[in-house]
């Protein structure tokens, strides 16, 4: 019986050193997949999940290795189509332009469940409706999208589209913007809507769902 404890022993040892000198090797990991996103705009709530999921980890659990990238210029649709990057960030709006144009993209996930977009303006501003766009100047980015909402929410409210003044103000900052060169423009509540509580600047906000339920779209998505 000795002999056979001290026989347990000894196997039961060599197992363990076995194991030890074993444990020094690493499992040979397969090499992350490279992923790249292109982001609609300048970093903003909206992103807010990639920025999240890259820090923890989330990505690389899955084998991916993901690029977030903040284009120069042009928009996510056009970047991914050409190849540019593997998936973006994109708005139904321009989603829609693109697929008449027969530009390839398609919208995979929604970002937000609901429409959180609509037209701001400060309070001073005095736009409560679409029929108060009358004589005001609207900062956008001049998409044919924000001529066609504008007018359909106009037509809407028996207003004038031909009384507003159109201005391209490109990336220029929503707050910086309507202190000075606009009246109003069409922004996210979620991004710059929060923005503009944290500086304490009160708002009009119309949302696009309150006049129409097809208005309540899935904006911002995940195209490819």
């Amino acid at each position: 019986m000795k002999k056979l404890v001290l026989t347990t022993l000894a196997l039961t040892l060599l197992l363990l050193l076995t194991a030890g000198c074993g444990g020094g090797k690493t499992q040979e990991q397969k090499p992350l997949q490279k992923v790249s996103v292109i982001l609609d705009w300048t970093p903003n709530t909206n992103h807010t999940g990639v920025y999240v999921a890259q820090k923890l980890g989330d990505y690389k659990e899955q084998g991916l290795d993901v690029d977030i990238v903040q284009p120069n210029e042009g928009g996510a649709a056009q970047l991914v189509a050409s190849g540019q990057g593997n998936f973006g960030f994109s708005y139904q709006e321009e989603v829609t332009i693109a697929r008449t144009k027969d530009i390839p993209v398609k919208a995979l996930a929604a970002v937000i469940q609901h429409n959180t977009s609509g037209f701001a303006s400060p309070v001073e501003k005095g736009v409560k409706s679409p029929k108060d766009f009358e004589g005001k100047k609207y900062g956008g980015w001049g998409s044919p999208a924000e001529d066609a909402m504008l007018k359909a929410l106009m037509n809407q409210d028996q207003a004038d589209f031909n009384k507003v003044e159109m201005l391209n103000i490109g990336s220029a900052d929503f707050l910086t913007s309507i202190s000075r060169d606009i009246d109003f423009a069409w922004i996210f509540k979620g991004w710059d809507g929060i923005q503009s509580e944290l500086k304490g600047v009160p708002l009009n906000f119309i949302f696009l769902r309150d006049y129409n339920d097809a208005l309540d779209f899935y904006t911002p998505v995940l195209i490819a």
